[in-house]
Order: C-alpha cells, then structure tokens, then sequence
C-alpha cells in the first residue's frame, strides 16, 4: 500500500464523456482520455486490504490490489505484467466489464470503490503504446493439434493459451472477420475495432492460424474436425436469441437486435449493406424491448442512425438508487445505473410487458400495445408478475427491436452433428473439466455457460485451455 491515506487524500473520478451532441455524430470511443495524474491518484486510493474481495469477486482473479500499487509507484511495466498474467485482453474487459471487482471493493463500505476498471484499461493502453505488448510463441511444439469453433472473447483467450503450451492451434469463425461479438454484437463506440485488431497481430504472430467464413456443420463436417485434430474446443457462443410471444409477431420491421447491431458494425467496417436487407432507425419511432446491455446498444445506434424517438421497454421494475436490504456488500449492487447511450437521449419504460403488435395494411408495424405489470413476492420468497388493472397503453412505432436475450446455443448444425448433450436451459453440457458428452471435445464461453460477461468469456477460454492442455497430455 503506496499511501496509507490515500482514499482520505483523493476522490474517486469517473470517466468523462465527450459532448452528447459530437459523440453522436460518429461511432468513435464515447469517453475522453485520462491523464496520467489521475490515474495515479486512483492507484492510490486503494487500502490493500487484508481480504482483497475485489480479486475473488474477479472472475479472472486479477491480483488487482498489487497492480494498483505499481501504478501509484510509477511501475507501469510490472503492473502490465501483473496483469497479464491473470487476463489475456484486459483492453478488452477495461472497455466492456461491468467491474464485478469495484462492486466488491471493501473501500466501498464508507467511501466510492477505488476506479479499478479505468486503472486497468490505462496499464494496458500505456503498455501498448510504450511497445510492451509483444508476441510470446512458444519455444518448443508439441506436435499436437487443437481446433477452437468461435473467435469470440472465450475462443481467443483459450487460443493463445493453448499455443502459449506448444499445440498447433487453428481458429474456425464462420463471419468474414475475427473477433466473435467483438466485432460485430458490440458496437464501435464502445469498443472500436482497431483495438481488437491490435491484438489479432499478435495472436497471428504467435502462429494462431485463423479461418474465416467457415462454419463447422455446413462448410467442415463436426465430424472432420474430430478426426483432423487431437481435440476441439467449442466456443460459439450462446446466439439463439430468445424471441417475444405476442400477436403481430410476423409483421415486417421487428428484428432481433443482433441482427440491428452486426449490419452497423459491419457498415463501419466499410462494408455496404444490400438496400433490400438494410435496418435503419433513421427517421422512426423505435421501441427497443429488453433493458440490459444489448438494449442499451440498440438505444446508442438508433440515435446515432438518426431516430425520430427511441424508448426502451424493460419487463423488470426499476432498480433502486442505493443497495437494497437484500443485496449486501460484496454482491454486486444491483442498483440503477444510466450507461452511455441512455444518456444520449431515449426514454426507459420499467414494469412492462408486451401485449400486442399492430400493423397497417401493408403488414408493417406501426404500434405496440403494452400493459404495465406488478411485481410481488410469494410466499417462498419468489418474484411473481401481475398486470396492474386499466394500464393497458399503445405506443406508435416504425421499428422494434427484440434484445431480450439469448437462450443457448444454436441447435442445427454442428451441435446436432456432434450429438453433444445439452442443459435444459439449452447450453452444450460439460464436466469438471469443461469436456461434452463427447470424449474430446470441450466447451467454454457463454456456449457452456449461457449468455454472460466478457470477463466470464476469457475466463472460462483460459480454464478450457488448462484443462485440454492436461487431456492431451494424457493422450
């Protein structure tokens, strides 16, 4: 602990967003640089305490007190080391992570928890451009050859792992480009493509050897896959998204938000979508249905596509200000919280259910009718929903977007092909030690675990990795 009084001497500072008006008229970063003052002061504030309930709320178990440490001594190279060692693409947690650690921070007992996703992305950034971010390929080979399905966070963290222990390594993603949601579920202005493909040159330069525009099932049986290499790891994600049940379903102009969201990156990436295929918010009414990051993203792209009016329907009550009763610390607070895009512009509807999708003569949605609901307790403690009598109400609207979630994995194809099983909530089962039904092959990331956080996704690739790394070993 650089300064014992530290978290008396300094505040905690946020990260500033540039002018609504300028961020909208771009897709570039939303927040402004830091300096690096700040970010030493930050390092500061940190107690070292004895219980680092940040480090075990981290999903990755980043050491984060000893790197906040580095930082306030001016150690930026042993603190990216430090880094490092736990998380494999920190730029990419330092801009999406929700920070589950600064939810557990003990400082946020009596003060605001220390800003250790800002500290984080600042070491990596500084590392990068200070040249320290460099290719480690392994120095002797194994001779043994892994597949990895999906280039998402969980693929790309459990690749460079594997080749990092000596194993031929090659990527299958079936998108023309790399990187999973990444590239295309995030949008640009929140995480802005060249930052992921910094990392890829890396990756490459470690010889990951990448396939685009493949996709196991359809272009490369399961079943090749299994024969050619000595395991398979799969890590597709969970892009079954889960659709709304109302009367009006079918009308045209309601599209599931990742569908919304890819034709935008891929329109910043350069690339010209078909006019016939085109979803534009420009100049409509949009209702986002679902509150959670996606529907954020959904809200952030509408405003800057152009929309007339965005709102935003989320099923769930409002969250409270402050920690309720039953959410103590170090849970992570469930509280209300305002992200980037909602700051834009766009109004938020809490406690509502869809009821009715209405259209026009030319089978177009035009309207939603929603009703507001009540939520209450049971008798076992459970959370029950009853429409509140007489709020049935319609909203006009030209463009609706389901961002409600996901439920599993993608059944046809190469999950039917291998005869994995599955949970019944829909996602590929594996053991201890992250292996299918099927000797051989593994899986990780939200197609094991269901729809989670980016810190989740490389966690669950590095475990992956171990745990294949120890199976072939066996072999």
């Amino acid at each position: 602990m650089g300064d014992v009084e530290g978290f008396l001497k300094y505040g905690r500072a946020e990260l500033h967003g540039r002018p609504v008006a300028e961020r909208l008229a771009d897709y570039q970063e939303v927040y402004e640089p830091v300096d690096e003052q700040t970010v030493v002061q930050q390092g500061a504030r940190c107690m070292d305490c004895g219980i680092p309930y940040c480090h075990v709320a981290c999903p990755l178990g980043n050491y984060i007190p000893g790197f906040n440490d580095l930082v306030y001594e001016g150690d930026w190279e042993n603190a990216l080391t430090l880094l490092h060692r736990d998380n494999n693409f920190p730029e990419f947690t330092g801009h999406l992570c929700p920070a589950l650690c600064e939810g557990a921070c003990s400082l946020s007992l009596s003060f605001e928890p220390v800003t250790i996703k800002m500290i984080e992305l600042q070491i990596i950034e500084r590392g990068f451009a200070d040249g320290r971010v460099r290719p480690q390929p392994p120095r002797t080979l194994t001779g043994k050859r892994v597949a990895i399905v999906g280039s998402g966070p969980a693929g790309l963290a459990a690749a460079q792992q594997l080749r990092r222990q000596g194993h031929e390594v090659e990527v299958f993603e079936r998108a023309d480009r790399i990187g999973g949601l990444l590239r295309y579920g995030i949008p640009e202005f929140k995480l802005e493509k060249k930052i992921v493909d910094r990392r890829l040159e890396q990756l490459v330069a470690e010889g990951i050897i990448f396939h685009t525009g493949v996709e196991v099932g359809t272009d490369i049986s399961a079943d090749d896959l299994c024969r050619d290499f000595d395991a398979v790891l799969l890590a597709g994600g969970a892009r079954k998204p889960r659709d709304l049940v109302a009367e009006g379903r079918e009308l045209s102009g309601i599209y599931f938000a990742m569908d919304f969201l890819t034709q935008q990156n891929q329109r910043c990436e350069g690339d010209v979508v078909p006019p016939d295929d085109a979803i534009s918010a420009e100049g409509k009414r949009v209702i986002v249905i679902g509150g959670g990051d996606t529907g954020a993203d959904c809200v952030g792209t509408s405003l800057r596509q152009g929309a007339l009016q965005v709102t935003s329907f989320e099923l769930l009550p409002q969250p409270p200000l402050k920690r309720a009763k039953d959410n103590p610390w170090p849970e992570w607070p469930r509280v209300f919280r305002t992200p980037s895009s909602h700051e834009e512009g766009g109004e938020r509807i809490y406690s509502v259910q869809t009821k009715r999708l209405i259209g026009d003569e030319r089978g177009r949605v035009v309207a939603i009718e929603a009703v507001k609901v009540n939520w209450q307790r049971d008798a076992q403690g459970r959370m029950r929903m009853e429409e509140v009598p007489d709020s049935n109400f319609t909203m006009p609207c030209d463009l609706v977007l389901l961002a409600m979630g996901f439920t599993g994995a993608e059944r046809n194809g190469m999950i039917e092909q291998l005869g994995v099983d599955l949970t019944p909530g829909g996602t590929v089962a594996t053991n201890t030690s992250k292996m299918t039904s099927r000797p051989g092959v593994f899986a990780a990331g939200d197609m094991s675990r269901g729809q989670s956080l980016i810190v989740w996704a490389i966690a669950e690739g590095r475990e992956a990795a171990k745990r294949i790394g120890e199976y072939l070993a066996k072999a």
